[in-house]
Order: C-alpha cells, then sequence, then structure tokens
C-alpha cells in the first residue's frame, strides 16, 4: 500500500496580535556577567531582522549569582522578554520547562555566549514556520561553515559525531551545537520521551526524531569558540556516553513508541513511481555509469598497450573480450545487486551477447575509419568512444532484461 506526504500546517502568516511566532530560550547558570550583552544583542537582532513577533525566555536553572537579578532588569527593560526560573540545575532540564510552557508554535535555543552568527537564526527557523521541517539544528561540520575553535575541541566534537553515527545510527551532521528549533506540536509529543536533564537532552531528542520520521534541516552557521566556556568535558563526555547506552538499549529492546510516533505524524513513504520508470532505474542507471566508466578507461588502456604489437583491430578483440568480463561481473554485482552462483552462466551469456554487439561496433567503427581517413591514434580512440556509448546503452538494456529475470 502506498501513501503520500501529508505536509504540515505552516505557522499562520499573520498570527495574533501580541501572540509570539518564535521563542527563543536561553538557558543559563551563573551567568551575570554575560547575559545582558547577550539578551539586548539578540533582541535588537530580532527587532530588526525577524518577520513575526517573537519572545526570548531566560531559563534560569538555579542560579547562584546575580543571573536572577540581571534576568528580571531584562524582562522590566525590554519587550517581549520572560523569565523563567527552575529550583534544579540542568540545561535539558531548563529546555525541557521552557518549551512546554510556551505558547510560541516554533521554539528555539542558543547559548548565552552567542556563539554563533545570529544571522543563521531566520534560516534556522524558517523551515519550521513554513510546515517543512519539523526540527532544525544548526551545523558547524558543513563544508560551508566557518568555525574557529581550538583543536582540542574540534576532535572532541567530530569524534562525538562519529560515535552517534556508529552506535545510533544519527543521520545528523551536528549533535552539540547550540543553536536548534523545533515545531511546539512535535516537542509536545518528544519532550515526555526525553529522559536526558542535561548536556545529552539535544541529542536524545534528534535521534527520537529521525526514528520517528520527522524531517530535521540542517543549516550551516558561523561559530567561534567561546574561551570562557564552564563546560566540563570529561564530565560532559562520561554522560554523553550514558546517554548513548541508555538510549541504544532502550531503541534495541523496543521500549520507545517509535511505531506510534511514525503513524502520528511521521512522514509517509513516497508514491510509487510512472509505469513508465521501473523501480530502481535511477540508481542502476548511476551505478551502471559508474562501471561503464571504468570499463572503458580500462578498455582504452588495454587497447593502447596492445595495438602496437596486434594491430587495431585484434587489440579492439582484445581489450574488449577482457573489459566485457569484468564489467558483466561489477554490474552483476553493483548495479543490479544480484549475489551467488545462481543464473551466473545466463548473464555471463547474455554479457557475451554484449560483447559480440559491441565488437560489431567498435570493429565496424574502426574499418570505415581506416577505410575513409588516413590512421591515427587520435582518431582511433574518438571513434572507439563513440561506439563504446551506443554498444554500453545496447548493454545495460540486455543485463537489466538477464538480471530481472526470474523463471
Amino acid at each position: 500500500m502506498t501513501g503520500t506526504y501529508a505536509p504540515r500546517a505552516a505557522v499562520q502568516a499573520r498570527p495574533a496580535a501580541g501572540s509570539a511566532v518564535l521563542d527563543v530560550v536561553v538557558p543559563v547558570y551563573n551567568e551575570e556577567a554575560d547575559l545582558g550583552p547577550c539578551v539586548r544583542r539578540l533582541h535588537a537582532h530580532l527587532t530588526a531582522h525577524f518577520p513575526y513577533p517573537f519572545r526570548i525566555t531566560v531559563a534560569d536553572n538555579a542560579s547562584v549569582d546575580g543571573t536572577p537579578a540581571v534576568a528580571r532588569a531584562l524582562a522590566d527593560e525590554l519587550p517581549g522578554v520572560g523569565v523563567l526560573r527552575l529550583a534544579e540545575k540542568g540545561r535539558g532540564r531548563a529546555l525541557r520547562a521552557a518549551w512546554s510552557a510556551s505558547p510560541a508554535p516554533v521554539l528555539a535555543y542558543m547559548d548565552v555566549d552567542l556563539s554563533t552568527d545570529l544571522a543563521a537564526l531566520l534560516p534556522l527557523v524558517a523551515p519550521l514556520i513554513s510546515g517543512h521541517s519539523d526540527l532544525a539544528i544548526g551545523t558547524r561540520l558543513a563544508r560551508t561553515s566557518r568555525v574557529v575553535r581550538g583543536a582540542k575541541r574540534e576532535v572532541i566534537s567530530r569524534g562525538y559525531n562519529l560515535l552517534l553515527r556508529g552506535a545510533l545510527a544519527a543521520r545528523f551532521s551536528d549533535a552539540q551545537c547550540g543553536f536548534k528549533a523545533i515545531r511546539a506540536d512535535v516537542a509536545a509529543e518528544l519532550l515526555p520521551l526525553v529522559r536526558d536533564t542535561g548536556w545529552f537532552f539535544d541529542t536524545e531528542l534528534l535521534v527520537l526524531a529521525q526514528r520517528a520520521g520527522l524531517r530535521i534541516h540542517e543549516v550551516p552557521v558561523d561559530w567561534v569558540d567561546d574561551p570562557d566556556s564552564r563546560v566540563d568535558i570529561v564530565a560532559t563526555a562520561l554522560a554523553d556516553l550514558r546517554g548513548i547506552g541508555r538510549l541504544g538499549r532502550a531503541l534495541v529492546t523496543g521500549a520507545l513508541p517509535l511505531a506510534q510516533l511514525r503513524a502520528q505524524f511521521g512522514r509517509g513513504p513516497l508514491p510509487a513511481p510512472p509505469a513508465q520508470v521501473p523501480a530502481g532505474l535511477p540508481r542502476q542507471l548511476a551505478r551502471f555509469a559508474a562501471v561503464g566508466v571504468a570499463s572503458t578507461l580500462a578498455y582504452l588502456l588495454l587497447f593502447l598497450l596492445a595495438r602496437g604489437p596486434l594491430g587495431a583491430q585484434p587489440a579492439n578483440l582484445l581489450a574488449l573480450l577482457l573489459t566485457a568480463v569484468a564489467n558483466t561481473v561489477a554490474n552483476r554485482r553493483l548495479t543490479f545487486g544480484v549475489t551467488g552462483r545462481r543464473h551466473a552462466g545466463r548473464h555471463h551469456l547474455q554479457g557475451l551477447l554484449a560483447f559480440a554487439l559491441g565488437l560489431a561496433l567498435t570493429s565496424g567503427s574502426l574499418a570505415v575509419l581506416h577505410a575513409t581517413t588516413p590512421p591515427g591514434r587520435g582518431r582511433e580512440l574518438t571513434v572507439l568512444v563513440a561506439a563504446n556509448l551506443a554498444a554500453t546503452a545496447l548493454r545495460f538494456l540486455l543485463l537489466r532484461l538477464a538480471m530481472h529475470h526470474r523463471p
């Protein structure tokens, strides 16, 4: 049975007066020095560049310095700034509380050090506002990202994301960048399933979203490391490893209701391809082309090596025969995914038929060339490449017919 993709509803382009479309949460713990400059800069950027109503929520998770007083002063000074005070520490706990209490349809967060360039904020949340994507993350590991940080943090970050790919089959590129957004309706379903209350919160949320079939949008960012970061790297790494183990066990044992989440708001399968385009044809064409390029290069090399001692026609026969056998073996395995010895003889006979057609085309082309123009290696190679292109199209049709024949 084939389903179709039903996109999520977009956020209202004209929200009700006073209702924020975006709520940016800034989780803090003992940040009395950095909080004021951060919120003022963020507020000025949103006022100047964000085309929708917004709010900023300072999520203070149990600070013991002057952070609460600074946060309250900012709320009194700047319109749209609010404060949420928690009695316990934990970035994940702060985000869960702030996001759960927010009335905004799109929720985001960023670190108080503003290491990420704010120019990426609108590209981050735009696909969520439009309904195209469900979550969005900033990535420092894209080719177009620009990152300034020390070698130790670079190695740790890349190693952690490689570990996530291996242990949890993560397909997102950067789990740790403190620059993320989520649709509120998606957050309402995922947050009750996220157990971590610390730094692993982001990773757990993203893995659950991926396994639920949600679309995760990635935005390359410019990022400058904060040399005054107070993150305990060793303790955070150990907590992340424990989180990976716990989440991995939950996925293996089926303790998470991923099937229900997929059924509830995951994207359905794509429609079946048109009858004129057989399933798998685009991928097969791409792999066949790659094998064909390698075979053609090998054929031309063998022809040049044998051309001197054997002559043009015998060299063509030898080069074509050797590469035709190798081409059939490679296409059987790589292009059409056929393994084992079953039907191997028939497949090679079909390949030899394709070889005969290719020999006729290339030999005939050489004969015509030699009869009409003076001999020359460059002209010979040009004619052989053209003849091989025609032979390749015939080879694909014959091999596809043979590989998909299941008597």
